[in-house]
């Protein structure tokens, strides 16, 4: 079993097929294409995503559901060809603080996953419907 060393949670052992994979990276991040949903209890609903190419590379994330259960997906035919498959997906958006402290959600922006591939995109929508700094409130975990 694969075993990474990462800088926040120490040792990770894995199976290959628990692999997200983004064909594409993520923006700003293009060579980075596997990652781990590591989830915490105590820091529920937060699910960080790991990094396997680069120990220091962690997102959190959220649940688009937890945060607003309305939300209306829109994807690109290009992210949708990168997913390739039509399997049942988990949205998640990424977070982030901002100066004052406060956490927002990027939902203009979710990462996508496909279930049974384990395929993945960040998929940027066209329109402006969302933000990238949709407020959250307090702090995701401590």
């Amino acid at each position: 079993m694969p075993e990474i060393l990462t800088r926040r949670f120490g040792a990770i052992r894995f199976e290959e097929n628990s692999v997200v994979h983004f064909p594409a990276g993520l923006p700003g991040f293009e060579s980075r294409t596997r990652f781990l949903l590591v989830e915490r209890p105590a820091h529920a609903p937060v699910v960080f995503l790991q990094s396997i190419d680069a120990a220091d590379l962690c997102f959190f994330t959220a649940p688009v559901a937890a945060i607003d259960p309305n939300y209306q997906l829109a994807m690109t035919e290009e992210d949708q060809r990168l997913l390739a498959s039509p399997g049942p997906t988990l949205l998640l958006a990424i977070l982030s603080s901002t100066k004052a402290g406060q956490w927002t959600a990027n939902l203009l922006a979710p990462v996508v996953i496909d279930l049974p591939s384990r395929r993945a995109v960040q998929a940027v929508r066209a329109d402006s419907r969302y933000s990238h700094q949709h407020p959250i409130g307090s702090a995701p975990c401590s």
